[in-house]
């Protein structure tokens, strides 16, 4: 008989959340492709920052949720078990949070200081990434 995994009442609720929220990721899309096509006004630089978050969000959303299920089936608890299994998707949040909120302003051609978000969530997914692999070689 293989192994099951079986997810904690946290993990699942958050896995839930997650994969409701790829909707909003979605719209991101949609607003980015009415982006490219010339159908909203922005600067090159507003459009590389569109990208960029929604770039991140994609792939840190997928990533986090494969570092929450490998976070489960290891044990981890305490902080360690925490960032393990949230960091990743706190990074998604405030990594793609930053390239729009610091591009958002009309005719911006730099960022603002909401691009601290980018810093913080490359934090987060430095944290978060190192403590589940660092856990998984010591289980």
């Amino acid at each position: 008989m293989e192994p099951t995994l079986v997810l904690s009442e946290a993990a699942a609720r958050t896995a839930g959340i997650v994969l409701l929220s790829v909707v909003t990721i979605e719209a991101g899309g949609a607003y980015l492709l009415r982006v490219v096509r010339g159908a909203v006004p922005v600067t090159p630089f507003q459009t590389a920052f569109a990208r960029a978050g929604h770039a991140h969000a994609g792939v840190l959303v997928t990533l986090g949720l494969v570092c929450l299920l490998l976070a489960e089936a290891s044990g981890l608890t305490g902080l360690v078990g925490w960032l393990a299994r949230t960091g990743v998707l706190v990074a998604a949040i405030l990594m793609s949070g930053g390239f729009f909120f610091s591009s958002a302003h009309k005719g911006a051609t730099a960022p603002n200081r909401w691009i601290a978000l980018v810093w913080a969530g490359a934090t987060f997914l430095a944290a978060g990434v190192v403590s589940l692999g660092v856990g998984l070689l010591t289980v």
